[in-house]
């Protein structure tokens, strides 16, 4: 049996004890996605736990403690033409490889590469109980039965403390181009579609409107023939990669823009909507200006006021969506009211037996993933 990591001891013993005084823990890295839920109980700082563990890059597999920084790992696996293919945002210098995991957040890529989860090979960590547990492992083929690993992702740490984490990792691809189009939020949708059924390397794709201008970018990676036969197939106007390659870490980052208008423009919150890729542009309340559109369609972000989430939430839900606040506005109470829509009652049921399971008295993160009335 492996032994126990001598960092780990203190983050033991600290959630043993708030166990026992039923003290809440507020699970934090970095602290770059503190803009996101609704934050309660003492710190518990992951920071501590820093370094890469393990890194086999024949094997395509690396290990990280939770507390390592996330801008360290893709500098490591950059030195060897690796990357983290789904492209996680950091928000901010202080991202920490637990935060990616625990937030589940994937960029500009996922809808061609997958998400967070797909990734998680295997991880350790500290329940309710302070009973430190291992999932997975370093390969591919290792699951038997329910796959807690990837459970972890997106839970928002509510169901224990990441300690340690291994990720599958991917080549560079070899060649890269972006074509710009000018087009409207419906015309994109639908060249999106009839792209999504050619054989081209359609990797990553950003609609928005800038003064009245719809503009459709689409990121093509893959083989150097594989591209530049797609470049020559799908026409539009070709762009210089490394001047497009700091917009689409904007894109990822939220930096763009169409973003700082959520700030420009007091009580504006950032929603989130998850919807089917073949879902055509919404017809949005009035006054709401259009969305910035990722995922090939499947991603919309909405700059409106925080009671626009009842309207929002029900056009999502029409076409099989949904919708939550990802930021608030600064004039909306923290705690006022869900960052997540209202689940089915069958998932409810299912959360609340998996709260059970990992951490029965609630002990981590609180209120994270409060969910709207």
């Amino acid at each position: 049996m492996r032994a126990m990591d001598p960092l780990l001891a203190p983050f033991v013993e600290q959630v043993r004890a708030a166990a026992a005084d039923q003290t809440p823990l507020r699970i934090r890295g970095g602290g770059t996605k503190d803009f996101h839920g609704v934050l309660h109980g003492a710190c518990l700082d992951t920071r501590p736990l820093n370094g890469i563990v393990a890194y086999e890059p024949s094997e395509l597999v690396v290990t990280a403690r939770a507390g390592t920084p996330l801008a360290e790992l893709e500098a490591l696996l950059a030195e060897q033409g690796q990357c983290l293919p789904f492209e996680p945002p950091h928000f901010g210098p202080g991202a920490t490889v637990g935060g990616m995991v625990a937030a589940g957040l994937s960029g500009p890529a996922r809808a061609s590469v997958g998400a967070v989860r797909d990734y998680v090979l295997g991880l350790e960590m500290v329940n309710g109980r302070a009973e430190l547990l291992r999932f997975g492992g370093q390969v591919m083929k290792n699951v038997a039965g329910y796959d807690v690993s990837r459970l972890m992702a997106g839970a928002w740490g509510t169901l224990g403390l990441l300690t340690e984490v291994s990720l599958k990792v991917l080549p560079v691809a070899p060649a890269e181009a972006t074509l710009r189009f000018e087009l409207s939020q419906a015309e994109a949708l639908r060249q999106l579609q009839a792209w999504g059924g050619q054989p081209v390397p359609l990797n990553a794709s950003c609609w928005v409107e800038d003064a009245g201008v719809g503009c459709l970018y689409v990121r093509l990676r893959g083989a150097v023939a594989a591209v530049e036969a797609a470049c020559q197939t799908l026409g539009g106007t070709r762009l210089d990669p490394a001047a497009v390659a700091p917009d689409w870490a904007a894109c990822r980052e939220q930096t763009l823009p169409w973003f700082a208008a959520r700030t420009a423009q007091p009580g504006l919150a950032l929603w989130r909507l998850s919807l089917p890729a073949a879902t055509l542009a919404l017809d949005l309340p009035a006054g709401i200006a259009p969305p910035l559109v990722e995922w090939h369609g499947a991603l919309r972000w909405v700059l409106a006021p925080d009671d626009a989430g009842a309207a929002l939430r029900t056009l999502a839900q029409a076409v099989g969506g949904s919708a939550s606040l990802f930021i608030a506005s600064g004039a909306y109470p923290a705690d006022a009211g869900g960052h997540f829509g209202p689940h089915a009652r069958a998932l409810q049921q299912l959360h609340a037996r998996l709260q059970a399971a990992f951490d029965p008295i609630g002990l981590f993160n609180p209120g994270r993933m409060a969910l709207a009335g």
